[in-house]
């Protein structure tokens, strides 16, 4: 091989370490908090809007909505971490995060109160989740990613969007999608 050859393969191999030492988040607050979720999980950012309530559902599903054709339920982020419901205000934002279950990808609105920015975290910033001293559960929790002297929590949607409760949002989207025909027609 020769030198530029190697000088080129190294360098790939370098930028592909590089990649994989840093990570993006989508940042926001809920509850006063900040959190942030891998972008990779993040399909979209919508202003906060109509959703068409579904009756009996646990308070932290809001209800659902029209995406595009789509049902999509929305749950309050700040409920099912256990806090106060959510107050819609000027910065209230839904996040469609897309959730892998079984062999399908389910889209899910989550509410926050505002989403603040990407940040790029470097692999040795991101401590494990504490085993204790969290507000919120720590099997929700993928990490604590360390910017300068502060940590956003960094949540893992497949355990805050656990199997039970995507199979539940499984089900509200086709109640949901009842709901909506039922409401165009009227």
């Amino acid at each position: 091989m020769n030198s530029i050859s190697t000088r080129l393969t190294t360098q790939a191999g370098a930028d592909t370490k590089q990649e994989d030492e840093h990570q993006q988040f989508l940042t926001f607050v809920s509850a006063g908090e900040v959190y942030g979720v891998n972008i990779l999980s993040i399909k979209e950012i919508l202003e906060h809007g109509e959703l068409t309530h579904v009756p009996m559902m646990p308070e932290y599903v809001r209800g659902v909505m029209n995406l595009r054709g789509s049902v999509v339920p929305v749950i309050d982020l700040s409920v099912r971490l256990g806090r106060p419901v959510s107050g819609v205000a000027k910065r209230t934002c839904i996040v469609i995060i897309e959730v892998r279950y079984e062999n399908d990808v389910l889209d899910v609105g989550v509410v926050v109160d505002a989403v603040n920015q990407v940040m790029e975290i470097a692999a040795e910033s991101i401590e494990p989740a504490p085993p204790f001293g969290a507000n919120i559960r720590t099997d929700f929790i993928a990490g604590m990613g360390r910017i300068q002297d502060k940590f956003v929590v960094l949540l893992d949607v497949d355990h805050v969007l656990s199997i039970e409760e995507l199979s539940l949002l499984e089900h509200t989207g086709k109640v949901g999608a009842n709901l909506l025909t039922e409401n165009s027609l009227a």
